[in-house]
């Protein structure tokens, strides 16, 4: 079965795109060469899949995508102060590579629960 690619799958393709890239920086200044291979390995990868995505998008799937982006750029936004508000209060703080990484971790996540609570039409039953 083959379904039409949406907006909000490709918003969701984005965001794991942005938060991979938000790795790398963490990597970087521990050292994992290995890890740092592998992740951008699969963001090339990520970006092909997207790409092909944006593609197969119907036009009107492609005017909806400018506000999910602007929704997600919330949700990183978010994302970030909730886990710097996080870790100082309840850890020790950390370098501002981790807080990035988790912050990314953390807006992409609001960013989906977003799509499922709202309902949009494609968004819960194909994500």
């Amino acid at each position: 079965m083959t379904t039409a690619p949406t907006a909000e799958r490709l918003s969701l393709l984005l965001g794991l795109g942005v938060l991979m890239a938000a790795t790398v920086p963490r990597y970087l200044a521990g050292g994992h060469d290995t890890r740092l291979t592998l992740i951008l390995m699969s963001l090339a990868v990520v970006a092909l899949v997207a790409g092909f995505q944006w593609r197969l998008l119907a036009e009107a799937q492609r005017r909806r995508l400018p506000g999910l982006v602007k929704r997600l750029a919330l949700c990183w936004v978010a994302g970030v102060l909730g886990m710097g508000l996080w870790h100082l209060l309840m850890s020790d703080w950390l370098s501002w590579q981790l807080l990035l990484a988790h912050g990314a971790t953390l807006g992409l996540l609001l960013h989906a629960l977003w799509l499922w609570w709202q309902g949009e039409p494609g968004s819960a039953d194909r994500l």
